[in-house]
């Protein structure tokens, strides 16, 4: 990777976002079900071998597109995809999604990270999906190197689930959107040089030497790296089950200006695909830098 500008410090638009992730899959018809009755997304428009998933009838969150016989990779095995995350918008919604999961009988794992509650669990092709509930701003905690505070502890099980008694689930609520994604990648550090150096992703949080969290306007992260498929793990192929690209949505074109000019400087190479630019970072996971639709 050339190169990083140092001399000029950058920070993305606060209103930066992800926008929606493209994944490969074995078997669409098994893929729409499963995100119909387990996710609770809906179809939007379906083709010849792919699909729109929504869940407010409008905006695309999930593209899937079929890969016959697709490998199905061993979860952290290559760069890519660890996880996307579906932002719920209340804990309510959490607790219905809850409950309808167990209903599945899917491996579900969880997590209160202090920040949020997030539950865990993987599409029949081993992609990894989150859904979570935000807690409100005010209360996240940063502490004095200035990373927000975020933890593994237990969630609140019997109180999300006594938050859905008596409700009906009819999938994920309108407001659902991606509000992050966790890439495996194969060097954090070129990795942090791409996404904090270049894109202007502001750090907000590690682990140690394996993780790193990045995010635009103090969110807890919108963007989750780790080197937990090894050190110079290689890129999951094409012929295999996993992520295409996603989106990073920019709220108006000077700000998208601004980071095309980042890559320009930097020596990076990207193209542009109608209103997409189309970059890769340095594990070679391809992403679009977007405008984000009125």
């Amino acid at each position: 990777m050339p190169n990083v500008i140092q001399d000029t410090p950058f920070t993305i638009h606060p209103h930066t976002g992800i926008g929606l992730v493209k994944l490969r899959v074995s078997d669409l018809k098994r893929s729409i079900a499963f995100y119909r009755e387990a996710v609770g997304l809906q179809v939007l428009k379906e083709g010849s071998g792919s699909a729109e998933l929504t869940a407010d009838g409008e905006r695309p969150l999930v593209l899937l597109e079929e890969i016959p016989d697709a490998v199905k990779l061993p979860r952290r095995s290559a760069a890519g995809l660890y996880h996307y995350a579906l932002l719920v918008p209340t804990r309510e919604a959490l607790g219905l999604a809850l409950r309808n999961l167990i209903r599945t009988g899917i491996h579900i794992g969880q997590a209160d990270h202090l920040v949020s509650e997030a539950l865990y669990i993987a599409d029949p092709d081993n992609n990894g999906i989150e859904i979570y509930a935000d807690r409100p701003r005010p209360a996240w905690s940063w502490d004095e190197r200035g990373e927000v505070r975020m933890a593994v502890d237990p969630i609140d099980w019997d109180g999300l689930l006594d938050l859905a008694e008596g409700k009906e689930w009819t999938g994920l609520p309108e407001g659902t959107i991606i509000g992050h994604i966790h890439l495996h990648v194969s060097d954090l550090a070129r990795s942090r040089s791409f996404y904090n150096g270049v894109m202007g992703f502001d750090v907000t949080a590690h682990m140690d030497d394996s993780a790193l969290f990045l995010s635009a306007g103090g969110y807890h992260h919108h963007i989750g790296l780790n080197v937990w498929a090894g050190v110079g793990a290689a890129l999951a192929p094409q012929a295999a089950a996993g992520l295409s690209y996603y989106t990073i949505e920019l709220p108006e074109p000077e700000a998208l200006e601004k980071v095309i000019g980042r890559l320009e400087a930097a020596g990076l190479p990207f193209k542009r695909e109608g209103t997409a630019v189309i970059v890769q970072d340095p594990s070679g996971i391809t992403l679009h830098l977007v405008l984000r639709a009125v």
